[in-house]
């Protein structure tokens, strides 16, 4: 569909504008030792940039005087630069890599899908198809979003947890038995320390280590020891048994996080082939609507040579008054034909400056300047037809839906696992290790009512951390837990509806590969269809083409009439139109059997590298000859 252009210069577009991927998300080193603590609560640590809302240099490069000068291939670099569909899309996989972020820490999975965003329509006209389902080669049968439901077992909170807890106060107590208390007014000043971490694993596993230590100073004299240090260091083990246990269960929003960011990458390889596609068929549907004013202005040309003629020949009374009125008639029709085809042009030209340009025709330049495609659109000579089911192979193997199905089948089998397991009882096993430690100074008010006090205990808190560590005071304990919920209702109900949800989505794959097989065929009988037309159209263009010369040299020879010179001039004029028209509907079928194949990014040559980054690296070119 290509024509080469003589090419003068070759435009760096893009790279400086454009220098690194639209989308990024900013990590900074933090600084060493405390700041790389610190650097995961920093709410700014990681920052995203704010959107690029300006074009690449590559489309002010290709503006020559008021003219906007467009190939296939530059129409194509532009929209991967420049479209906002493509760089909405863009965001998709980034934010499905921050759910997985989220969900390695044991958060919920999030729904942060983009919706497939539908292309623009051609102006329409009459002869050319502008089927939206043709253009989109099938594309409303993907999957509609990825699976994002929480039923089952909460994930375990997979970020260590750490504790720190500082307290003091003073307690006043009125006593009524003095001779316990060796006061009325029992009053205590206190600080204490916590220290505490936990974690969680995906087996199902939960760990604490606990750290206390607390002084009291009372105003008693029973006291032996006052004031006195306390503390313990506790270390607290459990495991579910039955619901949350094991890996399958609580790494499963991990696993669908994952293949959500799968499915996020093909929806951009989806969205990138489909705004290709449209703005290809835009692009050859202008040459077709360029095509139509040339041709209009060919016919109101020889309709005025008509017109002028038969002035000429009235004027020596070789032809009645009324040819005249009868040549004024048509090139008036001329006239408006060549109105409305001029019309379609600029109508065309507006839709695809919005493809083409993130700021549209907001951009008072780009509103201005006149769409100059250097490509054609050329009828390659007819090709060996492959078979239907090799087709059809290649097909459900390259198209981005097929696959983005086969996730959510995989992502609903992953998370009936937990749905499943949250049928069964909770039991968690449990063990526990405490081991205790108390010191202090001998008491200086103390009255010696129950003896001496034991010298074991006479120290600071590093005799309670020795205590501690030679475990002279612990604690054991182990069990078990078991908690049955009667009749179970709502896990029953939870575990069938996810059943059911797999069930539809398998059908919806089988759907899919079924519609796939539709749109080959379809794509395929098209092409063929636009093929026929073309030639038909063709063969009768040239025949018009015959008559009107013919017709043209009896009017000369005084043999026909201008009725007739104007009716073949019409047939002329139809059968043009009808040629341009099928020139553009068999580009329009060969676009739509390219996405239907999911080929549009293999033969457009397309690397989803350059789409990802918003960035092609390949140069531009300007046709010989055109003025800065």
């Amino acid at each position: 569909m290509r024509t080469t252009c003589a090419i003068t210069a070759l435009l760096a577009a893009g790279a400086t504008a454009f220098a690194q991927s639209e989308v990024s998300i900013i990590e900074p080193t933090p600084p060493p030792v405390i700041g790389r603590v610190l650097a995961p609560f920093h709410v700014q640590q990681r920052i995203v940039p704010p959107v690029k809302l300006a074009n690449s240099s590559r489309l002010e490069a290709l503006i020559r005087a008021g003219n906007l000068y467009l190939s296939a291939e530059d129409v194509i670099a532009l929209v991967l630069e420049n479209n906002l569909d493509i760089a909405v899309q863009r965001y998709g996989p980034f934010l499905a890599r921050e759910v997985v972020r989220r969900t390695e820490g044991g958060g919920f999975l999030r729904a942060v899908d983009t919706p497939l965003i539908a292309p623009p329509a051609s102006v329409s006209t009459a002869g050319v198809n502008t089927n939206a389902n043709g253009l989109s080669g099938g594309a409303g049968i993907g999957a509609t979003g990825t699976i994002v439901t929480q039923i089952g077992p909460t994930p375990p909170n997979l970020d260590p947890q750490l504790y720190l807890g500082f307290q003091i106060g003073h307690r006043t107590t009125p006593e009524t038995n003095t001779l316990l208390a060796g006061t009325s007014a029992l009053t205590d000043g206190y600080r204490q320390f916590q220290f505490t971490y936990s974690q969680q694993f995906p087996t199902g596993t939960a760990g604490s280590l606990t750290f206390f230590n607390r002084r009291d100073y009372y105003n008693g004299n029973t006291w032996q020891i006052n004031p006195f240090l306390s503390g313990y260091l506790d270390l607290t083990i459990t495991q579910n048994l039955l619901q949350g246990f094991g890996r399958a269960v609580n790494d499963r929003d991990i696993r669908v996080a994952r293949n959500n960011v799968k499915w996020a990458e093909l929806q951009l390889r989806l969205q990138v082939a489909t705004t290709v596609a449209a703005a290809l068929d835009l692009y050859y549907y202008l040459v077709s609507f360029n095509d139509a004013v040339r041709i209009k202005q060919q016919a109101l040309e020889t309709a005025q040579n008509l017109l002028d003629d038969n002035k000429k020949r009235v004027a020596i009374g070789a032809l009645p008054e009324i040819e005249v009125t009868r040549a004024a008639a048509q090139v008036s029709a001329s006239e408006e034909d060549l109105l409305i085809a001029q019309t379609n042009v600029a109508q065309q030209e507006v839709i695809l400056k919005n493809v083409l340009s993130r700021t549209g025709v907001q951009d008072r330049t780009l509103e201005a300047v006149h769409i100059v495609p250097l490509d054609h659109i050329v009828i390659p000579p007819a090709a060996e037809v492959r078979p239907e089911q090799d087709l059809i192979t290649e097909a459900l193997a390259h198209r981005p839906e097929i696959e983005q199905n086969k996730i959510n089948v995989e992502n609903q089998k992953t998370l009936l696992k937990g749905t499943q397991n949250n049928l069964r009882p909770s039991l968690q096993g449990f063990a526990e290790v405490t081991n205790n430690g108390l010191a202090g100074p001998a008491s200086a008010i103390y009255d010696n009512c129950c003896g001496a006090p034991y010298p074991f205990f006479i120290g600071g808190n590093s005799s309670v951390l020795s205590q501690l560590f030679r475990r002279n005071f612990p604690n054991y304990s182990v069990g078990l837990s078991l908690n049955i919920p009667f009749r179970n209702r709502q896990a029953q109900a939870d575990f069938v509806t996810d059943e059911l949800q797999l069930r539809q989505n398998e059908l919806q794959l089988q759907r899919a590969n079924n519609q796939v097989r539709v749109d080959v065929k379809t794509a395929l009988i098209g092409l063929q269809q636009a093929r026929s037309r073309y030639e038909s159209a063709a063969a009768a263009r040239a025949l018009a083409e015959q008559s009107l010369s013919a017709e043209q040299k009896r009017f000369q020879s005084g043999v026909s009439t201008v009725e007739l010179v104007i009716q073949a001039q019409k047939d002329l004029a139809t059968d043009s139109d009808a040629e341009v028209e099928a020139m553009a509907n068999y580009s329009h079928a060969q676009i739509t059997f390219n996405l239907a194949m999911g080929q549009t990014l293999d033969v457009n040559h397309i690397s989803m590298v350059d789409a990802e980054k918003g960035l092609v690296e390949r140069t531009s070119t300007i046709p010989q000859g055109v003025a800065k």
